[in-house]
């Protein structure tokens, strides 16, 4: 539970609190209004509960309002004139503390209306995939919007699984599966992995295990001789966790990048710079960006794609985009204009990675030991 704490100065010649401050929350659970003293202490608290709707919570004059709540519950709120004469004239300021519940948590909502997406899509007539699971993921009452056009979302869904799974049934190598998601990805449940394969999902912590837990309640299970794990993406060492976890950097990975949240550009080049070290020789990475990325450094001398080839160059990656129409006609369909907001890539490494030149490292150390104990023979 999230608290937001809102202040207002209680000025003693006037007898008001005369700054006025405002919040807007959804989804309130508990409005706390508390009156603190100069010395810190606490003059009054009361709560007042609430319904779940938007609303915006400020302090005016004598007291705090608070838009959205019935006349009654606003009535209830404490006013400065409800206290002793005493604390009345020792008042500092006024917090008001909201509790929010974990709707208000944008990681969380951004997974959920993917979800819906999901949920959406496998209620078509002809659907691109079946997700057998989002329907857990979503509030009950979700709205079905059965549009013709096909969101961009739903297309780049269709082609990563595609590409995963023809990936590791063609190429015996690749075993090793990385999922960089929102944490309600659902693909460790609903694809048919082949066995041995592993799959990390590197997500939010709380939105994982909120949907882990749904998942579980509705009999999720990942398929047999598989193994599956998750690494937080709040983690500051996200390497280490991977290898603690079984993942070999000496061996060919596929890593999807869909929904991770990615706060700016830093950030993204942080998260390529960990698949560089970790991702071997001839390793796949595919998946969706949002175009803001390239939006911040494009400019008007270059293009998404002179931009997106430097980016991966930088880290190893050799790019392709994908137009999400190109997708859209290989199944019939037509992409949703809102496609432009991302940009679908396939990319292969062309490095070695950290643990494949520790691997050389070893073996001419060892070669140049053996070197030196002939030449020492000789001698």
């Amino acid at each position: 539970m999230k608290a937001y704490e809102l202040g207002m100065v209680w000025d003693t010649k006037s007898k008001a609190l005369t700054k006025t401050a405002h919040l807007t929350t959804t989804s309130t659970s508990l409005l706390l209004c508390q009156y603190v003293t100069d010395n810190n202490t606490v003059a009054q608290s009361r709560q007042i509960s609430s319904s779940s709707s938007p609303r915006k919570i400020y302090g005016a004059g004598m007291g705090i309002l608070a838009a959205g709540f019935s006349p009654t519950m606003i009535a209830a709120a404490p006013s400065a004139q409800s206290l002793s004469s005493s604390n009345r004239k020792r008042i500092n300021f006024v917090v008001v503390k909201v509790k929010a519940t974990v709707e208000n948590d944008p990681l969380l909502q951004a997974a959920i209306d993917r979800a819906s997406l999901r949920f959406q899509e496998t209620h078509r007539p002809d659907p691109l995939f079946i997700d057998p699971y989002a329907g857990c993921l979503v509030p009950p009452n979700a709205r079905m919007e059965m549009k013709q056009q096909v969101p961009g979302y739903c297309l780049a869904t269709r082609f990563i699984d595609d590409k995963l799974l023809s990936t590791l049934q063609n190429v015996d190598d690749f075993r090793q599966v990385i999922l960089l998601t929102d944490g309600m990805d659902t693909r460790p449940y609903r694809l048919n992995w082949p066995r041995s394969t592993m799959i990390f999902d590197i997500s939010p912590q709380k939105v994982f295990e909120r949907s882990t837990q749904k998942l579980e309640n509705v009999g999720a299970k990942i398929a047999k001789g598989c193994l599956f794990a998750h690494v937080p993406s709040e983690s500051s060492n996200i390497e280490e966790i991977l290898r603690s976890k079984a993942f070999k950097g000496t061996r060919p990975s596929i890593w999807a990048f869909q929904g991770l949240p990615v706060v700016n550009l830093a950030k993204l080049k942080e998260i390529l710079f960990i698949v560089s070290n970790l991702a071997a020789k001839g390793s796949l990475m595919l998946g969706e960006l949002p175009t803001w990325f390239a939006d911040a450094e494009v400019g008007l001398k270059g293009t998404k794609k002179t931009w997106m080839e430097k980016l991966f160059l930088s880290n190893g990656f050799h790019v392709n985009t994908i137009g999400y129409d190109k997708i859209a006609r290989k199944f019939g369909k037509v992409a949703a204009e809102e496609d432009e907001e991302n940009i679908l890539f396939i990319a292969q490494q062309l490095r070695f990675s950290d643990d494949q030149m520790e691997v050389w490292r070893r073996e001419l150390q060892r070669i140049d030991g053996e070197a030196d104990e002939e030449g020492f023979e000789e001698l």
